[in-house]
Parts: C-alpha cells; sequence; structure tokens
C-alpha cells in the first residue's frame, strides 16, 4: 500500500532540482506520429492526411508551449540566405494579417521550413510550385496548467498529461508588386464528449483563431531581421473596420468588398487556406483560384 507513496517520493526527489529552473521549449517533434481514429464526420484526404489528428501518447507529441516565450537559439544557416539589411512588414485587412518582405519567394522558402521546425512542427506537406507549407496537427501543452506535482511528473512520464486541442499551421508565400507575400493561417481541432455517459470521445473542428497566426507571424519576423519591440508595435495596431457584404447579382450570393483588387485577392487567399482548402493554380490576372 505504500508503493505509490514511495515512487512519487523518489520521483520528486529524482526531478526536484528542476522544479526552480525557468520553464524551457519542450517541443519534442522527431518524426512522423501515429494518429488517433478520425471520427465519422470528418473523411481524411489520403493525398496529405490532413485531418489526422496526432496521438496524445506518442513519445514524440509535438507541442506549442512556446506561445508565450520567445526562441533565444542562435539563427540557423538558412536564415543567413537573407541579407542582414533585409526587413518585413506587415499589413492587414480586418482581423487578417500578412508579412511583406524584401526578399525573393526563393529566399524567404527556406527560412519559412526552417521556422516551423526549430518552432517543433513537423512539416505534413510542402508544394513549392503553389507555395505552400504546412505543418502536422500539433498539441498545445502550455494550456496544461502546471502545478508542481504536474510538472513533476510530466519530467518523468511525458505522455501523462494532454490537452483536448490540437493545431495546424499553413504558411503560404506568394509574389507581389513590393516584395514576398507571407500568409500564415491556423486550424484547430477539438475532442468533445460524444455520449451523454461520457465514455466515448470524437475530434470537431474549432475556430481558426487570429491570435494564433498573429503570434507566428512575430515570431517570423524577428528571423527577417525585425527587432521584437517593432514587431510588437507593428501587430498592435488598430484593425480596420469589416467591409463586405453579400448582394444578389444575376439571382446569385456575390460578396462584395470595399477594397481594391490587391487586398481582396489576399483575404480570399487567406480564407480558403484557413478552411483547409489546396488551391491548385490560380490566376491573379483573371482573379481566379
Amino acid at each position: 500500500m505504500r508503493l505509490l507513496p514511495l515512487f512519487l517520493m523518489v520521483t520528486l526527489a529524482a526531478s526536484g532540482c528542476g522544479l526552480v529552473e525557468s520553464k524551457k521549449i519542450d517541443y519534442k517533434s522527431a518524426g512522423k506520429l501515429p494518429t488517433l481514429e478520425v471520427p465519422p464526420d470528418l473523411v481524411a484526404p489520403s493525398a496529405d492526411n490532413r485531418y489526422a489528428i496526432p496521438d496524445t501518447q506518442g513519445s514524440g507529441a509535438a507541442t506549442l508551449s512556446t506561445y508565450s516565450k520567445e526562441r533565444k537559439a542562435a539563427p540557423s544557416a538558412s536564415s543567413s540566405l537573407l541579407p542582414a539589411q533585409e526587413k518585413a512588414r506587415i499589413e492587414r485587412a480586418g482581423t487578417q494579417r500578412w508579412l511583406v518582405v524584401q526578399a525573393t519567394p526563393q529566399q524567404v522558402w527556406p527560412v519559412i521550413k526552417d521556422f516551423w521546425q526549430e518552432t517543433g512542427f513537423i512539416i505534413n506537406m510542402e508544394s513549392p510550385e503553389t507555395g505552400v507549407i504546412e505543418t502536422d496537427w500539433a498539441e498545445n501543452r502550455a494550456n496544461i496548467p502546471q502545478d508542481v506535482i504536474r510538472r513533476t511528473l510530466g519530467k518523468v512520464l511525458d505522455g501523462l498529461y494532454s490537452t483536448a486541442e490540437r493545431d495546424k499551421f499553413r504558411s503560404r508565400i506568394e509574389a507581389g508588386k513590393d516584395g514576398t507575400e507571407i500568409y500564415i493561417s491556423h486550424r484547430g481541432m477539438m475532442e468533445v464528449y460524444a455520449t451523454e455517459g461520457k465514455d466515448k470521445t470524437v475530434w470537431q473542428p474549432r475556430p481558426a483563431d487570429p491570435e494564433l497566426e498573429a503570434e507566428m507571424l512575430r515570431r517570423l519576423m524577428l528571423r527577417f531581421g525585425v527587432e521584437e519591440s517593432r514587431a510588437e508595435t507593428l501587430l498592435a495596431k488598430q484593425q480596420t473596420p469589416e467591409q463586405a457584404r453579400v448582394i444578389k447579382d444575376a439571382g446569385m450570393a456575390v460578396l462584395e468588398m470595399d477594397e481594391g483588387f490587391d487586398r481582396a485577392w489576399r483575404r480570399v487567399g487567406l480564407a480558403l487556406d484557413r478552411v483547409g482548402f489546396a488551391v491548385e493554380d490560380r490566376d491573379r490576372s483573371k482573379g481566379v483560384y
């Protein structure tokens, strides 16, 4: 009857020296993870397994526990592909934001790929032809309450605790008139009980989180030479009001936007990213995705 208390005492003693240390980055993306069963109402595409949910018990679980902390590691070799003087600026329309970098897509691509991998995500899909990199589903372990017992046991049994949410991100680059435009979109899933007896759970989509998108944009800006204080200022600027409405045109529903073509084009593209559509081709001159 005393085995469990004894085990806890040994565990606490073995890891007690780490209790006073500041929390460090705990991403553990070592490779492709096994997946949970996809709920019946979500059909996983065979091409890129976009709806596969990572196993919460996997030893190499990818997590998102560094949303509130800055990555302090030295810049990687791929970051040096951009000249030191290059900067990035933020553009916005309503709640949507994107980066404009004074560099070519060929220079930007490896920096973005390196950013996702060093942040801790597994790359699930990459398409240089369409400029898209998509991460695998990952868990935000920052959402797990960090009391003393959980922190201690978590160091010994990493998969002991998990959250009921998963996130994935898609980055897309597109050549623009003033540089390369970078879009980041978020998609989320949430595990909920499927029965009143709470004996079965299913995964269902949850709304995109613009604040998570903004946080990733802020982190990415640092890779392009923008100082942290400047990046925060750019993201904190006042949002512009939404300017769109649905009208009827020849009996068809049409979305009318009070913006120029360039900004409307960007917003439609980001909206497609957020809902997970894979754009196979686009013709900006004709306004067609």
